[in-house]
């Protein structure tokens, strides 16, 4: 089992830059996959990022290019490097991680984080 907590989201300009992390209690060495979530207000929950057990990566769309996900192993900890954050990124982002244990898939969920992006 994973618990998952986040910290970093908060209000800020168009343009302008927040850091999420997320924090595991426990090794994240060989979680098949960590990432980010989204929950646009209305809307049904995104992919934002994600970091894989291969070492690969995947992003949305609408965030190519402006966002990075990385991994400290060290502090079991997950960071979205979110840059150049428009109105439309404003959302409830959710941690995640998925593990495979005897077979059976499990999915974990952090508490999750607002990030309102406005003038």
């Amino acid at each position: 089992q994973v618990q998952l907590v986040e910290t970093g989201g908060g209000s800020v300009q168009p343009g302008g830059s927040l850091r999420l992390s997320c924090a595991a209690s426990r090794s994240i060495f060989d979680i098949f996959a960590i990432g980010w979530y989204r929950q646009l207000s209305g809307e049904r929950r995104e992919l934002v990022a994600r970091f894989n057990s291969d070492g690969t990566t995947d992003y949305a769309d609408a965030v190519k290019g402006r966002f990075l996900i990385d991994t400290d192993n060290a502090k079991n900890t997950v960071y979205l490097q979110m840059n150049n954050l428009q109105p439309e990124d404003t959302a409830e982002y959710d941690c995640y991680a998925v593990e495979y244990t005897d077979g059976l898939k499990y999915t974990y969920w952090g508490q999750g984080t607002q990030v309102t992006v406005s003038s």
